[in-house]
Formats: structure tokens, C-alpha cells, sequence
């Protein structure tokens, strides 16, 4: 199944979610990492994590040592469907502020502010 776009922006549509992401850009981490770093407690950064994996932001990882040991890590294919997703809708903007723009030097021509 792959996680819709919608998933993926009410995901990270908290605050404490965004600061998992931050955390986990610059490599994966422990739970009780991520929850001792953003002075969480452990069954509200479980939580967090929860919703970040259902939404198919992170991926959980048993370490090969210690089969307790879990490791939260990014996935990146979410982040470049939001990519994709917002490329669109910058050039919907981009090709209505150029179309607004001929609009006006047409009707007021194109004189310039100085």
C-alpha cells in the first residue's frame, strides 16, 4: 500500500513530527534517542513515530546485535512524491502570475516603477 499525499502532510503537520525529521535527516536514531533529544517521553515519542510510519515517512529497523534494538530511519520516496507534488504547484502558479502579467502590460502596457 502506498500512503496517500494527504497522510504524509497531516503527518507532519506537528511540531514535535517535524523535529523527528529534523532529528533523523542527519541519521537514524533510537527511540529513546529521539525522545532523551527532544525531551519527549518515551510512549509520546513511540506515538510520534507511529504516525510517521504509518504515513510511510520512516521505516523501522531491528539492529543485527540486540533484536530490541530499533532504529528509526527516512524513507525518501514520500519526501520526493511531495517534491513532485509541489514542482506542480509552483508551475500552476508560475504559468497564472505569467499569464496575469501579460494580462496587465497588454491592457496598462509595461512602464515600470522606478
Amino acid at each position: 500500500m502506498r500512503p496517500s499525499l494527504d497522510k504524509t502532510f497531516v503527518a507532519l503537520g506537528d511540531p514535535a513530527r517535524l523535529a523527528v525529521i529534523r532529528l533523523l535527516r542527519k541519521k537514524p536514531l533510537r527511540s529513546s534517542d529521539i525522545a532523551e533529544e527532544l525531551s519527549l517521553s518515551r510512549p509520546t515519542t513511540s506515538r510520534h513515530l507511529g504516525v510517521l510510519r504509518k504515513a510511510g515517512l520512516v521505516e523501522e529497523t531491528t539492529s543485527e546485535d540486540d533484536a530490541r534494538g530499533r532504529e528509526y530511519r527516512l524513507l525518501p520516496q514520500p519526501f520526493a512524491r511531495m517534491r513532485t507534488w509541489l514542482d506542480e504547484v509552483e508551475g500552476f502558479w508560475g504559468d497564472r502570475l505569467g499569464s496575469f502579467k501579460e494580462h496587465v502590460e497588454r491592457k496598462y502596457g509595461s512602464t515600470r516603477r522606478p
